[in-house]
């Protein structure tokens, strides 16, 4: 159990008062995480009763009043039911009804009964917040957890160890980006959950050394574009070449396809040479034959599916109508409908990495139109399965007289196929010997790495943050103060801030007093006389000093 856990629950009032608070975060570590967990199908995240334990001495609270309810004996049954008059709760046959609760182990962590991860029992840091929702219809298991034991419960569940130590420190990166700044939310009682619907977290019992390590040795870097945290997509692969955002997407908002587009998350080749793939000729040829690539070790770097007529047309009376329901089917054919026999596929649109964007269906009844991937995805399912990816191009199977006696479809990738591509990123981790940096600003263009950028108004604020290769700068985006008065690992410095009239930031080069690995940085807000907006950005290389140090 980590120690900013272990100080915030030496009493159970401290306990109480900061596990209830609204804020999703802390204050400036933005550390504290809340993953909705789901059932042993991952499917379910309304539950009607759960077993949950501790490893210690538990301690539960009512969630309402923090008065505490009870004290439990390591390795006993708290179990928790779902009723119209609330929450009931018992420990040994003995309980009653109450609002929602918190239960922690501060020696320990909690477990679920009959909840099994990677084939262990599940096991959980932190604590666990029982919500009923507003219905009363069931209630939420939470998991309030810290980020790093939280990233130490996902990164070598989303990423084989095997893919090496710098594969798995982007990994670390980008999954720290994402829980901080989900696509959409959607629920208002978690972050996240813990399936591939947010990103995969097994919790404790799953954890690797290695993976442990990558975390750790990324400790709150992020990464950054204009100075915000980027939306850190990934997939399992992405075939050699990914995709724009815009080209995969919907606005999670406005639900408008394409969505608009995000500079860092653009189509990226693996190799230079690798020319657009936007028509079928040029996607025909890139998918139909194994070309060299960082995702080439893949299962699913190149993959194929075959139906005949009768057997599509069965599937697509049923996928048409279901993924109706997205909006991006038209025209939906009724229940039951006959579709007609299928005439051709044409795919009307492609993005630059051949994903299809469009694509329409001729039956001898009409034209079905399907739109974004996923969708597509699913609504070509061949024996119940959704295709891997919408990498993909269709051929048909003709007789002697023009009919379609068989519809193949080539492929490449798994997945969305946006960002950074995992077997992509082992694959220069372990073949190209890519330091985590360099993967991650190959998927995700013009990115810097640093801190989570913060505004230092009333109070000082403390950073901890791995440095790769001790080289860093804080990068001050509002430069109106005087003066910048920091302690850096232990000692006091002052910067005189100039105005910064042709530059949209202020640089200030700390890299001599960075060490290789951890540091920690506070910046003083006295000093300052107003609110600013900053961050320490990791570098590769010296830059020139903007400030004077002390």
């Amino acid at each position: 159990m980590g120690t900013k856990i272990k100080n915030i629950i030496g009493t159970i009032a401290l306990v109480c008062v900061l596990f209830l608070t609204n804020s999703v975060f802390g204050a400036n570590y933005y550390d504290v995480v809340r993953v909705g967990i789901t059932d042993n199908n991952f499917q379910n995240v309304l539950r009607q009763e759960v077993t949950v334990y501790g490893t210690a001495e538990c301690e539960v609270c009512d969630r309402v009043s923090h008065r505490v309810i009870s004290k439990v004996s390591a390795d006993t049954d708290i179990n928790v039911r779902n009723t119209e008059g609330g929450l009931s709760l018992s420990v040994k046959g003995r309980g009653g009804k109450f609002t929602d609760v918190v239960i922690i182990c501060p020696q320990g962590v909690l477990g679920v009964r009959d909840l099994k991860r990677k084939g262990k029992p599940a096991l959980y840091h932190g604590a666990f917040e029982i919500i009923q929702s507003q219905s009363r219809n069931g209630f939420y298991l939470v998991n309030l957890v810290e980020l790093q034991e939280y990233l130490k419960g996902v990164v070598p569940n989303e990423m084989p160890v095997s893919f090496g130590l710098e594969a798995l420190k982007a990994q670390a990166v980008a999954a720290r980006n994402y829980v901080l700044t989900p696509r959409t939310q959607a629920y208002k009682e978690f972050n996240v959950v813990d399936s591939v619907a947010s990103q995969v977290y097994f919790g404790a019992n799953t954890e690797e050394d290695l993976s442990t390590r990558a975390v750790m040795e990324t400790e709150g870097v992020v990464a950054l574009h204009n100075n915000e945290l980027i939306l850190a997509l990934y997939s399992s692969t992405a075939g050699g070449y990914t995709e724009s955002y815009a080209n995969a997407f919907s606005d999670p908002k406005t639900k408008i396809f394409p969505a608009p587009t995000k500079p860092y998350l653009k189509a990226v080749p693996d190799k230079s040479e690798f020319e657009p793939l936007d028509n079928d000729d040029k996607a025909k040829e890139f998918y139909e034959v194994k070309v060299p690539s960082f995702d080439i070790e893949s299962p699913y770097y190149r993959w194929s599916k075959e139906w005949s007529p009768k057997e599509l047309e069965e599937v697509l009376k049923t996928t048409l109508i279901a993924q109706g329901k997205t909006g991006f089917v038209y025209p939906v054919p009724r229940e039951g409908e006959d579709i007609g026999a299928i005439k051709d596929i044409k795919v009307m649109k492609r993005g630059a990495s051949g994903k299809i964007m469009e694509v329409e269906i001729l039956t001898a009844r009409g034209c079905y139109t399907v739109m974004k991937e996923l969708v597509i995805r699913r609504v070509f399912q061949k024996n119940g399965i959704s295709l891997p990816s919408a990498n993909a191009v269709f051929e048909k199977k003709l007789d002697n007289y023009g009919n379609v006696t068989g519809i193949i479809v080539y492929g490449g990738g798994f997945g969305h196929g946006v960002g950074m591509s995992q077997f992509g990123a082992g694959y220069m981790a372990t073949k190209l010997k890519q330091p985590y940096y360099n993967i991650l600003r190959h998927y995700y263009q013009g990115i810097n790495l640093g801190s989570m950028p913060v505004t230092v108004s009333g109070e000082d604020v403390k950073q901890r943050f791995w440095a790769p290769i001790g080289r860093a700068q804080i990068v001050i985006t509002d430069t109106n103060a005087g003066k910048l008065a920091v302690n850096i690992n232990g000692r006091d410095h002052e910067f005189p801030l100039a105005k910064n009239v042709f530059h949209r930031d202020y640089k200030i080069d700390i890299s001599r007093y960075i060490d290789d690995g951890f540091n920690t940085v506070t910046f003083y807000a006295p000093s300052l006389g107003r609110s600013v907006s900053l961050y320490v950005e990791l570098v590769e290389k010296y830059g020139r000093t903007t400030g004077q140090d002390d």
